[in-house]
């Protein structure tokens, strides 16, 4: 008799191109699990639009699973004390799961291996962390040579099959109810707008790859139009594994045209930042450029005035309506556009002069894509703090942004107060004198906000 085998299930959840699901296959009758661990990610347990979509696709897999004879095994708790445990019920000795690099992660999947025969693949990115290296071995840190060095190595390994059979035990373990762990919203139930605008689960991401694939040749230009929004929306397919890049790539890679060029560097930047974290496990918390803990940051935990700035951003009231457009779909549907994700986030650390982690926090809580390497990445690089970023002294206009990307439609839709307006009056309805009643004057002005941060840069320099 085969020994029964272990599928420890983290931000991988497919069965196709899923290589700890094809190779437990191949060896005897498979457990899938998932183990919701909150404390070992501490202040990085996943946020509330994280946990809706969780749910969603953990209950997408479980169908898919049961569709082939199989279940979902679901326990809560410390992830390397229920494995273990999981295996003592069962007799399995050997646990196959994708390899993964948050600090966490790699922390349990240390001790594991020290309790049980832990088999790790490589399967989430397009080539494993580490495999891309400098001349003298040594990880990037920049991103550009570092995505040049990756294109010497496209296309990524082939896809793997869904395995043809999914043998089980003869009993199954215990298992949780999905309900039990209350990931969705409920006093208040907020996600009316998450609900209407995503579909989860493995099948929904192919299905969004096939409708958004012949969009990918207008890549270029459409990604930077919030109202058009050429995105292709597969980031919270992609962070948890219901899709895995090198399905993404093989599926485009034909393609001919900037579009997919360009789409494809997305992908790359997706390694890049894994590869940032695995030599800077604390990059989401952490500022790598030290001098910056010298700027004087307003405090919203010390600052009144900062604090009620801080929350008008959070809300989208800041009199800015491509900001507050960004931050309002962001709240409705758990995303937001790509372009105003910078133009919000550069508003937050240099308009209104708030540490990036302030912000960090806030889409970590409140994006259905919110990805600990990612995120921190970005933010890191829009503060000009990070070990490859924007210079803090280049600050964006937010209002000949939203004025140059033609964001007066996606303006419309989520601020519906400036609904009635045209352009170019809707991009800074205070300047043009039609300013409607329940719409607020800005928090600060553009000239001001733009002084205030270049003195503090001045003044850390100067330190």
């Amino acid at each position: 008799m085969t020994k029964t085998q272990i599928v420890w299930l983290r931000r991988d959840l497919r069965l196709a191109d899923q290589p700890a699901f094809f190779a437990a296959a191949q060896a005897g009758p498979v457990i899938p699990v998932y183990v919701l661990d909150d404390e070992a990610a501490g202040s990085h347990a996943y946020g509330g639009a994280s946990r809706w979509w969780l749910h969603h696709s953990l209950e997408s897999l479980s169908k898919s699973l049961g569709a082939r004879n199989s279940r979902l095994v679901l326990r809560r708790g410390d992830a390397v004390e229920e494995l273990t445990k999981l295996a003592e019920e069962t007799g399995a000795e050997t646990v196959h799961a994708i390899r993964h690099y948050e600090p966490w992660w790699r922390k349990a999947q240390g001790k594991l291996s020290e309790k049980l025969d832990l088999q790790l693949y490589d399967g989430n990115y397009l080539l494993p962390p580490g495999a891309v290296t400098t001349g003298s071995g040594t990880p990037y840190k920049i991103y550009t040579p570092f995505s040049k060095a990756t294109l010497e190595h496209m296309p990524p390994r082939d896809v793997l099959p869904e395995p043809e059979t999914l043998s089980h035990p003869d009993t199954w373990p215990r298992s949780d109810a999905l309900e039990e762990w209350s990931l969705l919203p409920e006093r208040p139930d907020w996600s009316g707008g998450i609900d209407a605008f995503w579909n989860v689960g493995e099948a929904a991401a192919h299905e969004r790859l096939t409708d958004w694939e012949d969009d990918v040749a207008d890549y270029d230009d459409a990604r930077n139009m919030p109202s058009q929004d050429g995105s292709s929306r597969l980031s919270p397919h992609l962070h948890f594994g219901e899709i895995s890049p090198a399905q993404v790539w093989h599926a485009l890679k034909g393609r001919s045209g900037k579009g997919w060029y360009v789409y494809g560097k997305e992908l790359i930047w997706r390694d890049y930042a894994q590869n940032v974290i695995c030599q800077f496990p604390a990059y989401p918390k952490q500022g790598y450029r030290e001098a910056f803990e010298d700027l004087t940051w307003r405090d919203p935990e010390a600052d009144e005035q900062a604090a009620a700035d801080l929350e008008a951003w959070q809300k989208g009231q800041t009199g800015y309506p491509i900001v507050d457009a960004g931050m309002r779909q962001l709240w409705q549907t758990g995303w937001m556009h790509n372009r105003v994700r910078m133009i919000a986030a550069s508003f937050l650390i240099k308009h209104l002069l708030i540490d990036w982690r302030h912000g960090e926090k806030w889409f970590w809580d409140t994006l259905v894509d919110a990805d600990y390497a990612q995120n921190g990445t970005n933010w890191q690089w829009v503060a000009g703090t990070g070990v490859d970023s924007n210079m803090f002294v280049r600050i964006m206009a937010p209002l000949s942004q939203s004025e140059k990307f033609d964001a007066a439609s996606y303006i419309r839709e989520y601020v519906p107060e400036l609904a009635d307006l045209d352009a170019p009056y809707i991009h800074d309805p205070e300047e043009h004198g039609c300013l409607p009643s329940d719409y607020p004057v800005k928090i600060i002005g553009h000239r001001e906000a733009r002084e205030r941060a270049l003195a503090a840069y001045k003044k850390m320099k100067g330190n």
